[in-house]
């Protein structure tokens, strides 16, 4: 396994957006709360999702926590001239012709990794759905890596990180802990938001 530190030095276009951000971030009033686990291998859930400004906020929070998220994108973003670019901020190309496929390209990139901190949000859109997709936790499970709530608590102005959640194999028990957590944060838009673990779970 190699560290991400071994890995390629940003381009002067993903430092300048990343500096930009930052300063998006502190402007609009965020701070970081927290400490990020360690060993710096886990499925950060990125919920719950409501608006554009989420993603934006998210890697102003990761930025000002010192951690390098990675984010999943299709294969065809990865291509010329926007390639180096994604990779820069965090992006892995997948090719999501089946979500089995995904969830194993994961799994393998964990494996060959010190240090990696894979985003997913698992409501997969900014409207209400009907629940979450469960390819965060699938990945999670297999790689025997823990999930780790990640929150950007709109009501307070407050981001931060846990706690890690190591999956059991018993879904829906799993799910309890993530909301218990998740039950007390203000998203951008709350009638967008889950609102409860049946939520979560479909049920």
């Amino acid at each position: 396994m190699h560290a991400d530190h071994h890995e390629a030095r940003p381009s002067l276009l993903a430092r300048l957006v990343k500096h930009g951000l930052m300063a998006l971030y502190h402007r609009h009033g965020w701070r970081a709360e927290g400490v990020v686990p360690e060993p710096r291998r886990f499925v950060i859930i990125a919920a719950p999702h409501t608006s554009n400004w989420d993603f934006p906020y998210f890697l102003g929070l990761t930025q000002d926590l010192g951690v390098k998220a990675h984010f999943i994108g299709k294969a065809s973003l990865f291509r010329w001239p926007l390639g180096a670019f994604m990779r820069a901020m965090g992006g892995i190309a997948v090719d999501r012709s089946s979500s089995h496929n995904m969830v194993q390209q994961m799994v393998a990139e964990f494996a060959r990794r010190d240090a990696f901190m894979l985003t997913i949000a698992p409501e997969g859109t900014r409207g209400h759905s009907a629940k979450w997709k469960t390819g965060f936790y699938q990945i999670a499970l297999a790689a025997k890596v823990p999930m780790v709530v990640g929150m950007m608590d709109y009501g307070r102005r407050v981001g931060g990180l846990g706690p890690a959640i190591m999956p059991t194999g018993d879904y829906a028990a799993d799910m309890a802990k993530v909301w218990d957590v998740y039950k007390d944060c203000t998203p951008k838009n709350p009638a967008g938001a889950t609102k409860s673990l049946a939520d979560i779970l479909g049920s």
